[in-house]
C-alpha cells in the first residue's frame, strides 16, 4: 500500500503550541496538517524513537497531556501526528497515517516502529492502522480509547466517514470496525497498556478496553496487555489518566527498544 502513496510536504514552521509548554513543528503530509515535537538536540538519536499520536484534531494534543509529552521528550522520544479529520478508523485515514510514517522513517531517519498513542477516538485511528501494519508497531498506549465505533461515535455518525449508509456500515462492521481486528494485533504479539475509567458513559469500558483485552485472551496473548481501571472515573480530565507513570514508562520503553 505504501508504494501508492504520494507525499506532498509544504513549507514547515515551528512555533509554540497553544496550551503546551514546548515548540511544535507544523508541516503538511498527503495534503493534511501534521505536527512533530522533537527532543532537544542533545537527546536526539538516529534512528529517532517516536510516538504516533491520535487524534490530531484542532485542539489536540492539549494541555492535559503536557506532562506526558514532556516526559517523552525528556527521554529522547519524539511525538508526531497527522490530522485525518473525523475518520473513525476508515481506509483513507489509514493511508494518511502511512504517509506520515513514510515521511518520518524514509526522510528523517525515524525508527520504523513507533509506539502508538490513542486518546479517546484516537483509539479507532491507531488500532485500525496497526491492524494493517503490525510490522510497523512497537506497542500501543491508550487513554480511555475507543475501539468499537458502534459505541462512539455510533454507526450513524461513523457511516459518512466510510462513504456508506448506516445500514451498510452496520452490515460490514466485521470488515471495518477496529475492535473486530484486535485479534490481528494479538497474533502479531503487539503489547499494549491502556487506562480507562469504569464509569465511562461516553466510551464504555466493557465494549472498548475490556473487549480489547478479551480479544488478546482469545488468542492466548493476554500477558501482552495491561489494563489499568480507574474506579469511579468517567470520560474526563482526571489527572490519573494523564499523569500515569506506568503508561509513560511503557511507551518510552517500547519506542526506544524498537529503535535500537
Amino acid at each position: 500500500m505504501n508504494s501508492c502513496i504520494i507525499l506532498i510536504t509544504t513549507m514547515m514552521s515551528i512555533h509554540q503550541a497553544k496550551d503546551l509548554p514546548f515548540e511544535i513543528e507544523r508541516f503538511t503530509v498527503a495534503d493534511r496538517p501534521a505536527f512533530l515535537m522533537l527532543p532537544e538536540k542533545s537527546k536526539r538519536t538516529a534512528p529517532q524513537p517516536w510516538i504516533l499520536y491520535a487524534p490530531n484534531l484542532p485542539g489536540y494534543p492539549d494541555k492535559h497531556e503536557a506532562w506526558m509529552h514532556q516526559k517523552f521528550l525528556d527521554a529522547g522520544v519524539a511525538v508526531a501526528g497527522v490530522d485525518i479529520g473525523e475518520a473513525y478508523g476508515n481506509p483513507k485515514g489509514r493511508i494518511t497515517f502511512s504517509a506520515l510514517h513514510q515521511e518520518l522513517v524514509n526522510k528523517r531517519q525515524f525508527a520504523p516502529k513507533p509506539c502508538l498513542f490513542g486518546r479517546s477516538r484516537g483509539g479507532l485511528w491507531v488500532t485500525s492502522w496497526a491492524a494493517d501494519n503490525p510490522e510497523k508497531v512497537a506497542g500501543i498506549i491508550g487513554i480511555y480509547p475507543v475501539f468499537d465505533f458502534r459505541t462512539y461515535p455510533g454507526i450513524t455518525k461513523a457511516a459518512p466517514a466510510y462513504g456508506l449508509s448506516p445500514d451498510e456500515l452496520k452490515a460490514r462492521s466485521k470488515e471495518f470496525n477496529p475492535i473486530e481486528k484486535v485479534h490481528l494485533l494479538a497474533r502479531a504479539k503487539i503489547p499494549a497498556t491502556l487506562i480507562h475509567g469504569d464509569d465511562d458513559k461516553v466510551v464504555p469500558l466493557k465494549e472498548n478496553s475490556q473487549a480489547f483485552l478479551e480479544a488478546y485472551q482469545k488468542e492466548k496473548q493476554e500477558g501482552l496487555v495491561k489494563l489499568i481501571i480507574l474506579k469511579g472515573q468517567g470520560h474526563n480530565f482526571f489527572e490519573g489518566f494523564f499523569k500515569s507513570q506506568e503508561i509513560v514508562d511503557f511507551a518510552i520503553s517500547k519506542a526506544k527498544n524498537s529503535s535500537s
